[in-house]
């Protein structure tokens, strides 16, 4: 199977990108989605962290509570170095089983740690979905009503923007209209058939 990486810093717009080729047919496998599936409750990792961090990590029927989570990680490099060790083999995992049952012609993984967690080794090629800091800013503390500082901590908690264009194999810029990021898809899906064919 011949996997695409899409990845990009918070706010980039890598959803309006993966949703863009899933409507072409494309299966995408989400590693945000992976992220929560394997803390579901009855899953051992939420055990693990419940234990960790205790009881007031979770919600009043017992699921994982993401923003509390979060609170206590990015204020606490050695927490979350502890979480990244827990989850990211399972992670991976969920991964692996989700591309070998891909059936299209490529799928597409969609992770913002892509290099981080070196899920990048699943990958044939990886597309960088790109915008300036300041965009990724702006579009992050609107979406999430999260403060600056906390939008900056997740940012300096992936590879820069520098990192990830120097790794990228291809590039969409997003910081136009629809219309434009439709047709950079589209040049690129018919990029991805052919090589998906030629592998």
């Amino acid at each position: 199977m011949f996997v695409v990486g899409l990845t990009g810093g918070i706010g980039s717009g890598k959803t309006a990108v993966s949703d863009r080729f899933a409507a072409r047919g494309i299966e995408v496998v989400d590693a945000d989605v992976a992220a929560r599936a394997v803390v579901e409750p009855g899953q051992p990792a939420l055990k693990f962290i419940a234990e960790h961090f205790g009881k007031v990590i979770l919600t009043a029927d017992g699921q994982l509570d993401r923003a509390a989570l979060r609170a206590r990680v990015f204020s606490d490099p050695a927490e979350r170095e502890w979480l990244e060790a827990l989850l990211h083999p399972r992670i991976s995992e969920w991964i692996a089983e989700q591309l070998a049952a891909a059936s299209s012609a490529y799928v597409v993984l969609v992770s913002p740690l892509l290099f981080e967690t070196n899920q990048v080794r699943f990958t044939d090629r990886v597309l960088v979905v790109d915008v300036s800091e300041e965009l990724q800013l702006e579009r992050t503390m609107a979406r999430d009503k999260n403060d600056e500082a906390q939008v900056r901590s997740i940012m300096a908690a992936q590879a820069s923007r520098e990192e990830r264009l120097d790794k990228a194999d291809d590039i969409i810029v997003n910081d136009a209209d629809l219309e434009t990021l439709n047709a950079h898809v589209e040049e690129l899906h018919m990029n991805y058939l052919a090589a998906a064919r030629n592998a």
